[in-house]
């Protein structure tokens, strides 16, 4: 036991009146004692003779309802009256305390007594469940933690808990978090194939001396989980909420992303094993928010702070909990009134008492915290009695004048005790007195804004809600108006879309509301009471209106044309299953659910033939077309959203089977078309012409750098070549054009110089005449490029070997303005689409340029076919491996054009040319002309590239 003392000495008049000596013991006693025990002897400490106590009628105030403590008036001792449970008494407070008065008379004395209550190792920790079980996925990386649920244990301090232990295993091992929260931690990586269940014993033990101990067993199933976990935003969250909040108030809104799709991206929310049950009891969580939201009486009071664990899981199959602590900050708020409790009062006191005698001595207590646990108390002024504090939070009530029993025979006296929050909550105790009321409170609206969801197309005229507020006041100045403050909506006044009744604060809407109009507003409503000068308070009002399924969807593509019932699509015969024949597009004014549209075949000539995307409304193929469908078929498309009731639109659609694909002239029967196209291929020339003028700088800076060297970028240096010279220089020359105009085309490569390279071109007017195309040096012996009406440059020719083979290109004549009709030779590659929209065709064509090599040592490109598009990579010559002495270079085409080009002029059909095992398909022009290469050698001798775009 220990003994505390504090002696407080009374002021010089209240010793002459009273004779207290006021003082403050403290003892200290074990729980769980037996009746009788001793705690100490309240005589000896106050110093009081035992015989006194009897005579002084020595009484023992305590504020809790059972009577723990006693004490012998024959001995002044201090002894334990019933078995004390600490942990029923004060739970799990760090520190508890029975506070006592001892109160003495014949002068009367008060004395505090504070006994605390000292813990005992008297409960062992505990699990919630005798077993847990936990699904952990065999794909768990090592490391990976999985909370566990805690023990609990009633006892704090060094009693309490401290550890926890697991049993021997070869995959698991246990982490202790502060003493508190174990985990259990992955050391190995499971195989469900060679152990799908692990079983251990999780071991609980506290810090007392004995340590008790409590035990679980836990079971873990190995399974197959999904390849990613939700992750939330942050590891812990902090939150804050007023005490006494309503039950469903949102203490805070979590969200944990999964990319996943379908079931295994949905996010499920729940407590995870750390959250006590008390946090279960005043909190909830909502499974498919996140939402944690009040469920109990949250009460300062009782704890200040709650932390609240929660796990997220997707709903795929063996799913993988993430888990995040919340740290829920609970305000106080001034919510305990003052308690007032007269622990003493005198014999009625004579009418000839002197000024200064005490009436009553008096104990107040709050159980906020801070300035709203300051308690201040007081009386009337005009009543002859006056309040001292003699002690924290005791008061003594004495006289302030002399008493007159003939002019008033009894006081009404009301002890008023305020503490100092915001607002102030205030006991009156009543020993007599009447109080007039003042208009000190101003009206209080249930909550300081409201929100209003106000579906639309609502009737005007009907009530929407309705406001309240109340007045602490009584009698009139509770009394309350209500009206709605001046302000502008849209730029009208806020009268005129809603008023409100001045009783009963009902709110009426003026109008119908339309969502796709105005989504929200806001108001102010103020409520004024009756007093004078009467009090106003004002509250805000959200106002949202609700989107409702009043808009049916629109048709916006395809659309009839020229003033038909139907849009009119085709569809050529060869089409595949799969192959696109249109696509219905529809928009909806609603939102949300309500715009979510889906696509339905409601009519059709054959349903075996086409069928429609539910969501995209893409008409696609079903099967391929036979000899004896119909050529003509008509389609009838259902648009309709998912709205409550459904809204729809139809959409009709006339099909129309076509031997081949639109001709290039059907691109331009309309204008739009025109224009389109026209667009695309200006752009196409000018990006032409912009490549043409930097090739042609780079050219002229390489020749410039090339000239260093003493050799001409377009000719051969005068010294002799040697063989080896020959075969690895490349000179290309195009003299001028049948007609005389300057067309010249050089081409100049030499292996000493690093791989260097010259091209030089003249362009005239009259260039768009003729093609332009990049040679590949097929043989690593130089050839000899012969070209109709022209010579090539004696010089050159004469210093090259007799094996080099000749390679002849012609030109020939052809309309230069004019687009001719389809190349019947030519057609669709196996890997093209055909593809038609409306009347505006997409003509896509792929261009494949193959070369067949009849000598061994001639250049070999990798692959037997290559593809080619604008911008391919000069780089693969420059960085090609050479091998037995040959090289690799390959100037060909490399890429196929894309399918979304279209080349303006050239026919909508493309065939192989006839030519027997020469597979070359020619290149194209942005011009729109046609030309043709013919070969005037033997195919035998040389590798000819022929150029057979028009016919």
């Amino acid at each position: 036991m220990e003994l505390w003392v504090l002696r407080a000495s009374c002021p010089a008049l209240m010793l002459s009146l009273l004779g207290c000596a006021l003082a403050q013991l403290r003892y200290s006693v074990p729980e769980e004692l037996e009746h009788g025990a001793f705690v100490g002897n309240v005589a000896e400490d106050l110093g009081l003779d035992p015989n006194e106590l009897f005579l002084r009628k020595f009484q023992l105030v305590s504020g809790a309802r059972r009577r723990y403590l006693e004490v012998n008036l024959e001995n002044g001792v201090l002894f334990v009256n019933e078995r004390i449970d600490r942990e029923q008494l004060c739970e799990q407070s760090p520190s508890c305390f029975l506070h006592l008065q001892a109160v003495l008379e014949n002068p009367l004395e008060l004395h505090r007594v504070e006994v605390e209550v000292l813990d005992v190792n008297d409960n062992a920790p505990s699990f919630p469940r005798a077993g847990f079980s936990l699904e952990i996925s065999e794909s768990a990386a090592p490391g990976s933690r999985f909370p566990l649920e805690s023990a609990q244990d009633a006892d704090v301090g060094e009693n309490a808990l401290r550890s926890y232990l697991l049993s021997v295993n070869a995959h698991f091992a246990l982490d202790v978090r502060a003493g508190k929260f174990a985990e259990l931690v992955l050391q190995r990586p499971l195989d469900r194939e060679q152990q799908g269940a692990h079983h251990m014993v999780i071991t609980a033990v506290d810090g007392g001396s004995p340590e008790h101990s409590g035990s679980a067993h836990l079971n873990v199933t190995v399974v197959d989980a999904n390849d990613n976990a939700p992750a939330f935003e942050r590891e812990s969250y902090r939150a804050k909420v007023v005490e006494n909040a309503p039950r469903g108030t949102v203490v805070i809104r979590l969200n944990a992303t999964d990319p996943d799709e379908g079931p295994n991206g949905e996010v499920t929310y729940s407590f995870s094993g750390h959250a006590p049950a008390k946090v279960r009891e005043l909190f909830s969580m909502d499974p498919r928010t996140g939402e944690v939201r009040v469920k109990g009486v949250v009460d300062y009071e009782k704890a200040t702070v709650h932390e609240i664990y929660v796990q997220a899981k997707d709903k795929g199959p063996n799913a993988i909990a993430v888990h995040c602590k919340v740290l829920v900050t609970v305000v106080d708020v001034n919510d305990n009134h003052p308690e007032v409790i007269l622990t003493s009062t005198s014999a009625p006191v004579q009418e000839d008492a002197l000024p200064g005698t005490v009436i009553a001595v008096i104990s107040v207590m709050d159980q906020d915290a801070g300035e709203n646990g300051h308690v201040d108390c007081e009386i009337p002024h005009h009543v002859p009695f006056q309040l001292h504090s003699s002690f924290k939070n005791y008061y003594t009530l004495v006289t302030s004048d002399f008493l007159d029993r003939e002019k008033v025979p009894d006081y009404n006296i009301t002890l008023t005790a305020r503490d100092m929050g915001s607002p102030p909550l205030f006991t009156r105790k009543t020993i007599l007195v009447q109080v007039a009321d003042v208009n000190d409170n101003a009206p209080v609206f249930r909550q300081p804004s409201y929100t209003i969801y106000l579906a639309e197309n609502n009737h005007p005229g009907a009530s929407i809600f309705t406001v309240s507020a109340q007045d602490a006041d009584g009698g009139q100045n509770s009394y309350l108006t209500y009206s709605i403050l001046d302000s502008e909506i849209q730029g009208a006044l806020a009268s005129t879309y809603v008023s409100i009744n001045s009783d009963n604060g009902n709110i009426y809407a003026m109008r119908s509301f339309d969502h796709e109009q105005l989504k929200s507003f806001q108001l102010l409503v103020q409520a004024k009471d009756s007093g004078f000068p009467p009090l106003v308070t004002n509250a805000t009002l959200n106002v949202f209106v609700l989107d409702q399924n009043d808009n049916a969807p629109v048709i916006v593509s395809p659309l009839p044309e020229n003033g038909t019932e139907a849009a009119s699509e085709v569809v050529p015969r060869s089409a595949d299953a799969g192959h696109l024949v249109a696509k219905v597009t529809a928009m909806d004014a609603d939102e949300g659910q309500n715009s979510r549209l889906l696509y339905q075949m409601l009519q059709a000539t054959d349903f075996s033939l086409v069928s429609i995307a539910l969501y995209t409304g893409e008409v696609r193929m079903i099967r391929r077309l036979r000899d004896g469908d119909p050529a003509t078929h008509r389609l009838l498309v259902l648009v309709k959203d998912s709205g409550e009731p459904s809204l729809s639109a139809t959409a009709s659609i006339i099909l129309s089977v076509v031997d081949s694909e639109p001709e290039v002239g059907d691109l331009f029967q309309h204008p739009r078309d025109r224009a389109l196209y026209l667009i695309v291929s200006l752009g196409a020339v000018s990006f032409t012409f912009l490549v043409a003028i930097i090739v042609l700088a780079a050219v002229k800076g390489y020749r410039h750098r090339l000239s260093k060297y003493d050799s001409s970028c377009c000719g051969f240096s005068s010294k002799a070549s040697t063989a080896e010279d020959i075969k690895s220089n490349l000179n290309v020359h195009i003299s001028p054009t049948p007609n005389g105009a300057a067309d010249p085309m050089e081409v100049n490569g030499s292996t000493q110089l690093g791989q260097n390279y010259c091209y030089k071109m003249c362009l005239t007017p009259e260039s768009s005449k003729s093609d332009f195309m990049f040679l590949k040096p097929y043989s690593p012996a130089a050839s000899t490029l012969h070209v109709n009406n022209s010579k090539v440059m004696e010089n050159n020719i004469s210093s090259w070997s007799p094996e080099i083979h000749q390679l002849n290109i012609n030109y020939a004549d052809a309309s230069q303005r004019e687009i001719k009709q389809a190349n019947k030779d030519w057609t669709l590659l196996k890997n093209q689409r055909n593809y038609s929209h409306k009347s505006s065709a997409t003509v896509v064509k792929t261009l494949q340029r193959r070369v067949i090599l009849d000598h061994s040592d001639t250049c070999t490109c990798p692959g037997s076919t290559h593809y080619w598009t604008w911008g391919s990579h000069m780089w693969d010559y420059k960085t090609s491996s050479e091998a037995g002495g040959l090289t690799d270079r390959c100037w060909t085409p490399r890429f196929d054009y894309q399918h979304n080009v279209y080349i303006p002029g050239t026919p909508g059909l493309l065939k192989a040319a006839g030519h027997g095992e020469l597979d070359i398909y020619n290149s194209f022009s942005t011009f729109g002309k046609k030309k043709r290469i013919t070969p005037s050698h033997d195919l035998h001798e040389d590798t000819v590239i022929t150029n057979e775009l028009y016919k």
